[in-house]
C-alpha cells in the first residue's frame, strides 16, 4: 500500500456503516431476503417508471398510481441496498 492509501475493509468504514443504518436500507435488504425471485423484475420496473414518469407509467400500465409508487420505491430501496452492500 502506497502512502495516503486507506486500508477499508467492506462494512468497517464508519460512513458506510451509517448509510446502513437507513430505512431504504432495510427496506431493499428485507426484499431481497424475502424474494429475491422478484429482484430483478422490482428494478426493471421501478427504473421503467423512473424514466417515463410515475403519472405517465400508471396511465399507461392501467396500475393504480399507489401501487407504481411502492413498485418505484422498493426498487430504490433494492438498488440503494445493493450498491452498499456490494
Amino acid at each position: 500500500m502506497s502512502p495516503g492509501e486507506a486500508s477499508v475493509e467492506p462494512g468497517t468504514d464508519p460512513f458506510i456503516q451509517s448509510l446502513m443504518e437507513t430505512d431504504l436500507y432495510s427496506i431493499g435488504a428485507y426484499f431481497c431476503d424475502q424474494h429475491p425471485q422478484l429482484v430483478d423484475e422490482v428494478v426493471e420496473r421501478s427504473q421503467a417508471i423512473e424514466s417515463r414518469g410515475l403519472e405517465s407509467w400508471a396511465t399507461e400500465t392501467e396500475t393504480p398510481i399507489e401501487e407504481c409508487f411502492r413498485t418505484l420505491l422498493t426498487g430504490l430501496a433494492v438498488r440503494y441496498y445493493k450498491a452498499v452492500a456490494g
